[in-house]
């Protein structure tokens, strides 16, 4: 019979929490720096690179996609897993969607997705190149959680995505909140830190001018972006981004992550309890096209004391809390911006020295059978000979590895091969393939020896993605006085003050 033992109550309780938390901080909220995923977001993209999902084959159902990823490698809730997915696939909260999306995936009003019966998805060309390369033994895999599959630990991401799409959420006893930017703006500053690891701050910041948010807007001072960028921690002021016209303001764009409809209801209820006079008429005009907010307004209002005023007391204006906080090696640590970019090279390099380690080893092993085939070839009577006197296949391969020094492998190469490969043109063909297979050699043993060519690797594969993804900045930045002052909400009039004695 098993002893019971003894233990204090605040002791199982501090272990117990201290196990929980860790197993929310590593395996649910926070993402990995080397690929931006947390495991859910990285299971549902390889559940689809596996069934084979790619942006040019035909959309497939979500509900088929959630039953493979909680079939095999997620083991929560079937809404944790459709959530995620949908996110994705919402080009107003990824600044460049992991996933293409075909039917209704929500919108920045807060409607929720259709059920995914309905909604069918399939993945991005940014997501095709986040899992290149995953079949070249580029990454660690582990077991899932019943031992019957495998499922990587990051992806070999050949993007940084954490910093281009951004990451939020909530762990225990800490959170991470890293804004999206700029791809082009991203890759120009992974290629400042591996030309110069030593490149100055204010050098990163003339590349890097600040986050880039999928809906626009105006960022408002840059001391928030700087202290992000330096420390890990900063408050960035995001503004809508609005036109005055003939006793109108116009908004076309509002901050990062602001519910429309939220904000819409909000204005009208502020005007309705008179904290703000001199709206008249309030009315969302938005269409397929953009967005656009009207606030119209009366005779004698001064828009710019209003438009302060709805800064002041509206989602117009908010704070992008930033903690650019992520696993690096299982370990939460709040980074800095060049702290992630040099864990995301560091991470580049080991994918793509594997993946040329990989290639070297099939080159090599390709080589040794054509180099078998070759020599048969050219003592072809006698190898026919050979077969033909043999008993069985067995003692065939034996007396080809004796007569003429074969490995095994090419012994049953030779055995295996076609009789249309006699002919001169196919043995020619041979010739090339065997010229062609050394030269790699070569080449993937010059890479391996030399770092640096490692490096020039990483730089030609991402100005190749810039091309293929850069697009124009959305989010505005303007370098000024970041607070609303109290005079700002006052109306400018002329006054009249009369003194006695």
């Amino acid at each position: 019979m098993e002893q019971i033992k003894p233990i204090l109550i605040e002791t199982e309780m501090k272990e117990s929490y201290v196990d929980y938390a860790m197993s929310v901080i590593v395996g649910r909220a926070l993402p990995d720096v080397k690929d931006g995923l947390k495991p859910v977001h990285r299971r549902i993209l390889y559940a689809m690179h596996k069934t084979g999902m790619y942006h040019n084959k035909p959309f497939k159902k979500c509900a088929r996609i959630v039953g493979e990823v909680l079939g095999k490698y997620h083991p929560h809730g079937d809404l944790a897993v459709y959530d995620s997915l949908v996110r994705m696939a919402q080009d107003f909260s990824l600044r460049y969607p992991l996933i293409l999306g075909q039917g209704n995936f929500g919108s920045v009003d807060g409607d929720s997705a259709a059920a995914m019966r309905y909604t069918e998805s399939k993945l991005s060309k940014i997501s095709e190149d986040m899992l290149k390369d995953i079949e070249k033994n580029t990454v660690k895999f582990v077991p899932n959680f019943d031992d019957s599959l495998e499922e990587p630990l990051y992806l070999p991401a050949k993007l940084p995505n954490l910093l281009i799409n951004g990451s939020s959420g909530i762990a225990v006893g800490m959170a991470t909140n890293i804004p999206p930017h700029n791809v082009g703006e991203i890759i120009d500053a992974v290629n400042l830190v591996i030309d110069d690891k030593d490149v100055e701050f204010s050098e990163l910041l003339k590349v890097v001018k600040g986050p880039d948010f999928p809906g626009g807007g105006i960022i408002y001072g840059k001391n928030g972006i700087i202290n992000a960028y330096k420390s890990g921690r900063g408050k960035i002021k995001v503004r809508a981004d609005c036109d005055i016209e003939e006793r109108k303001i116009i908004v076309n764009e509002i901050p990062y992550q602001v519910n429309k409809t939220t904000l819409i209801e909000t204005i009208a209820r502020l005007v309705k309890d008179k904290k703000i006079v001199g709206i008249s008429d309030l009315r969302d005009e938005s269409d397929r096209k953009g967005m656009r907010i009207v606030i119209e307004l009366k005779r004698d209002a001064n828009p710019e004391l209003i438009l302060n005023q709805l800064y002041r007391h509206t989602q117009l204006q908010t704070t992008f809390g930033t903690i650019m906080l992520s696993l690096v090696d299982g370990q939460p640590r709040v980074l800095s911006l060049k702290e992630m970019i040099t864990y995301f090279i560091e991470h580049r390099v080991n994918v793509v020295h594997d993946r040329t380690k990989f290639e070297l080893d099939k080159s090599e092993k390709r080589a040794h059978i054509v180099s078998g085939l070759k020599i048969a070839l050219s003592n072809i009577d006698a190898v026919v000979r050979t077969i033909k006197s043999s008993k069985d296949s067995t003692e065939a391969k034996l007396a080809l590895i004796e007569g003429y020094n074969l490995s095994e492998i090419q012994s049953q190469s030779i055995l295996d091969m076609k009789l249309h490969r006699l002919t001169s043109l196919e043995t020619n063909k041979l010739t090339e393939e065997y010229d062609s297979l050394i030269s790699v050699i070569s080449e993937y043993k010059g890479i391996l020896a030399d770092e640096s060519k490692v490096y020039s690797i990483i730089k030609g594969e991402l100005s190749e993605l810039k091309q293929k993804y850069s697009d124009e900045r959305r989010t505005k930045i303007l370098d000024v006085a970041e607070d609303i002052e109290d005079e700002d909400l006052i109306k400018k009039e002329d006054v009249v003050i009369t003194t006695t004695h």
